[in-house]
């Protein structure tokens, strides 16, 4: 099984094997390293692809030869390479000065410094109290809005929806994955990334939906997304608008 790590979701719990050096394959004419990582939560072999290069992860029990798996995606992943090789030159440049833009939701918003108890977001505008950025940065200012306002969206959303699916989760939790937007874990505790409020609001509600979805059924196969289409018939379309814009979703470099 292949998985774009950019745009994955599912449970993670991994070590990273020792090496001192990549291991590297020729794969249609190219020579591509790779990382090898042993993964407690796997059930079946996977490829992840993302920024930072190949993992090849496999279930703890088991005995598989990374090669073979990637002699026979070779295609999927020299494509996904490609498409990295240009990603950074997606990233948007950020300025985090008073005046510039941000999305929040799909849309855009200014930064305005100014006397307030708390930053908030009103009229269209990233409103951040002057006395935290002077503690601080506009970027930590504005980065503690964003969090802020996505556990209150992020809670909101999954409440209800984990209602109308008839599941229950653990807690939420707030995170800045790098390589990915959300991930539900065995006992139940569901993670999502912030920077999910950069994007449009029915992206953010279609990660909830596939991560509730995964309390009912932890692959990605057929019933999986039955239950996905079934609280979002637009799940295809959001799925394909999150692999296609996920650089916008970037943060700084920080995230990389």
């Amino acid at each position: 099984m292949t998985t774009d790590s950019l745009t994955t979701f599912g449970t993670t719990s991994s070590k990273t094997m020792a090496k001192a050096q990549l291991p590297e394959v020729k794969l249609l004419g190219q020579s591509v390293e790779y990382e090898l990582r042993q993964s407690d939560d796997a059930t079946k072999p996977r490829i992840d692809v993302d920024i930072h290069g190949v993992t090849v992860v496999i279930p703890s029990s088991h005995e598989v030869h990374p090669e073979e798996l990637l002699k026979d995606n070779a295609a999927w992943v020299i494509e996904k390479q490609e498409k990295y090789e240009t990603y950074r030159e997606e990233i948007p440049e950020r300025e985090f000065d008073e005046g510039a833009m941000f999305p929040y939701l799909g849309e855009e918003y200014q930064i305005v410094v100014e006397r307030r108890s708390s930053s908030q977001i009103l009229k269209n505008a990233l409103r951040l109290a002057e006395h935290h950025v002077n503690q601080t940065s506009i970027k930590r200012a504005l980065e503690t809005l964003y969090r802020r306002k996505a556990r209150e969206r992020f809670e909101k959303r999954a409440e209800h929806y984990a209602e109308k699916m008839n599941v229950e989760y653990d807690k939420i939790q707030i995170r800045n994955q790098r390589t990915k937007f959300g991930s539900c874990s065995t006992t139940g505790t569901i993670s999502l990334n912030w920077r999910l409020m950069m994007g449009p609001s029915e992206i953010v509600d279609y990660v909830i939906v596939h991560e509730l979805a995964h309390l009912r059924e932890q692959n990605h196969g057929k019933d999986f997304w039955s239950l996905v289409a079934e609280y979002d018939p637009n799940y295809e379309n959001h799925s394909y608008w999150l692999d296609e814009n996920s650089a916008q979703l970037i943060f700084s470099e920080d995230d990389l």
